[in-house]
Parts: structure tokens; sequence; C-alpha cells
């Protein structure tokens, strides 16, 4: 029976939904530096705490790969989730690894941190199951703390990744060792379909580099990328780079809910409906290369980019995709007088026919829209 989870939903609604699942021993607030950055980037963020973990119960255990995986398909299903992507470290790679093997429809795209497909010898799981059980998770914080990070690590930080795990139920962390004691995915990875990204950290004694290419390899066109210097909880201590690699591989999700959120689903859905195999390549390459490319790029904010945009389309004379951009701009938050400015200034450098065309359209639908 699946456990109910303890979980956090952050981000924008309609933006495409992204799982984040955590190492062994810790709770969702290990993904703190990256929640900001996807957020903003437009991603709907849902952060879960593994059972035995957090605030997540911990049942009697063991507990077997499938459960965990079976918890999270549970946690999509309630939360009314189709499709997501998973971004999962360690233990969390496991669960995203099990999913996208045995639940390949509910997996959008797949990025494995610090992560293997079979990590033996079963006996070293045992013992420290074993440990946990009989001397608590005291015994066992400082050993795992010290996989964690490169040394020397930050006393504030290693102090709050010891309470962490210090925190985690011995029994739920023990159950969560039989899950990995028993593990063996490495014979089923061909099956899996989703785009992966595999990121492996060059000092990861947990989990060396060569677990992260033996993934990438049996995996049909997988990617690996390996951030230098960092140990098994790389996305703490090299935040910008486990962020910048995550990011860029799930960007292309972005592109059709930006697409809905500057233009509308009327327009959209008009779009799609008159789409055939004709233009579909064509409608993909806009929603990928302009939508998924560029406006999800943060150095601009929508609201410059719907200026740069009409700018542009005035200089072309192109009156329908103008139109289109104007009510796209109001969306984004520039006023009629804004619009204005932007038309009268390109008007200087695109000459006044084309700026007198533009302001005839943006008048036409400026009226319309109020």
């Amino acid at each position: 029976m699946a456990t109910e989870l303890h979980h956090e939903v952050h981000g924008p609604v309609g933006g495409p939904v992204v799982v984040l699942s955590g190492s062994l021993g810790s709770d969702l607030t290990m993904w703190d530096p990256q929640l900001e950055p996807l957020v903003a980037a437009g991603f709907r963020v849902v952060r879960v705490d593994t059972r035995g973990h957090g605030r997540s119960p911990a049942p009697p255990g063991p507990y077997s790969l499938a459960d965990l995986g079976g918890d999270l398909v549970a946690l999509l299903d309630r939360l009314a989730v189709d499709r997501a992507s998973i971004v999962g470290l360690s233990l969390g790679g496991m669960v995203g690894l099990w999913l996208a093997i045995h639940e390949p429809a509910r997996v959008e795209r797949l990025v494995l941190c610090c992560t293997s497909a079979a990590l033996g010898p079963p006996s070293r799981w045992a013992r420290r199951a074993a440990t946990a059980r009989e001397s608590g998770m005291d015994a066992l914080a400082d050993a795992i703390v010290g996989r964690w990070l490169v040394e020397p690590a930050d006393e504030a930080l290693t102090a709050r990744l010891r309470a962490m795990v210090t925190s985690t139920s011995a029994s739920g962390y023990a159950s969560c060792c039989a899950a990995i004691e028993t593990m063996d995915l490495a014979g089923d990875l061909r099956s899996i379909t989703a785009p992966t990204l595999v990121v492996s950290a060059s000092r990861d004694q947990a989990t060396p580099p060569e677990h992260g290419l033996a993934i990438t390899t049996a995996v049909p066109g997988a990617r690996l990328a390996v951030v230098d210097g960092v140990a098994h909880l790389g996305n703490v201590q090299a935040p910008g780079e486990f962020t910048g690699l995550i990011i860029d591989h799930l960007r292309p999700l972005l592109g059709p809910a930006v697409r809905r959120a500057v233009l509308g689903d009327e327009h959209v859905d008009r779009a799609v409906a008159a789409t055939t195999e004709f233009t579909r390549p064509f409608q993909d390459h806009i929603t990928d290369a302009a939508w998924g490319a560029v406006w999800t790029r943060p150095g601009l904010d929508r609201r410059t980019r719907s200026a740069i945009t009409l700018a542009a389309l005035v200089a072309l004379h192109a009156p329908e995709a103008l139109a289109m951009h104007v009510k796209a701009a109001l969306r984004n938050g520039l006023s009629p007088a804004e619009i204005a400015e932007v038309l009268l200034h390109t008007g200087v450098y695109a000459g006044v026919p084309a700026a007198n065309r533009a302001f005839a359209v943006a008048n036409r639908v400026l009226q319309d829209e109020a």
C-alpha cells in the first residue's frame, strides 16, 4: 500500500511539473539551492520526502524500490499530474530509474544525479541498516555527511546536514537501505525512453562517476555530465553547475507553457487545431526554438522581450504578427502608453510608413481589448 508522502509544491500553475527526490538520509530541504531557479524559470516544482524521511511516515519495513516508486506514482495521482519530469539524487535517482522503467508513461524527462543502477555489495547495506536500528542515526551521521561533502566544508552547512541526518527515522532509513540492498536495475536500463541526463560528481565516493557512465552507456540517448571537485551531495556544494545542467535539460518542456502564457490559450488552441503534418515541423520548431530556448532565458524579463518583439515586427512590416504580439505585450505587463512609446521609437529607425501602419494595427487591437 502506498505511503502518503509529505511534499511541497511551488511555482506557476500550468508550468511543467518537476519532482525533486532526494538522497538516502535527507529531507526535501536538500533541494533548497535548486528551488528558486526552477520556479523562476517557469517550472511547477514538487519536492518530496521519501517514506521514512523528513515528515513522511515510516511504515514498517523493509521497503523495496517498487514501494518507493509506487509512493511517487500515488502522489502524482493525488496531484492530478499525468506526466512529470523526475530529478533524483542518489536514492531519488534510483526511484527515478524505477519509474522510467516501470511507469514510462508518467515520466517526461529524467535527471539522475550521483546515483547508480546497482550499488553493491548487498552486505554493506545490510550492515548499515543494522547499525541504524541498533545504534540510531547519530552513529551514522558523521560518516554520511563525510561522504556528502568535500572537505574542508563550511561548518554551518556541515552542522545543518548532520542535523538533517540525525532527524531521519532510524527504522525508515534502515528500511530504505533494504531497497538499495535488493536493487538491480542494470538489465532494464535499455527500455528507458525518457530523455535522460546523468550528472556525476568527480569526488563522489558513494556513487563514483563510473556508475553514472554505466547508466549513460545503457540508456538510449542519455547524456553524461561530470561536475568537478564535489562529492555525493553535489547539488549543495556546486549549486550553480547542478542547477544549470538540470534547467538546460528540462528547458524544452517550457516552450508550450510559455507560448500559452504569452499568447493565450485561445490563440495556441487555434494554432494547434490548424496544424497539419505538413506544418507540424515548423510549429514544433517555433515552440522549441523561440518559446522554449529564447523566451525562457533569464537574461531579460518578458516585458522587455515583448518590447523588442514589437519593434522587430514593426520593422519587418508584419501586421498579423504585430497584432498578436500587441495582445501578448499587454499580457506581459506593458501598458498601452508604453506600447505607443515602443512604436514611436521604432518609427525613428524603421521609418514613418512602418510606424504609421503599426499604430493603426495596435490601435485596433487596443480598442478590441478595451
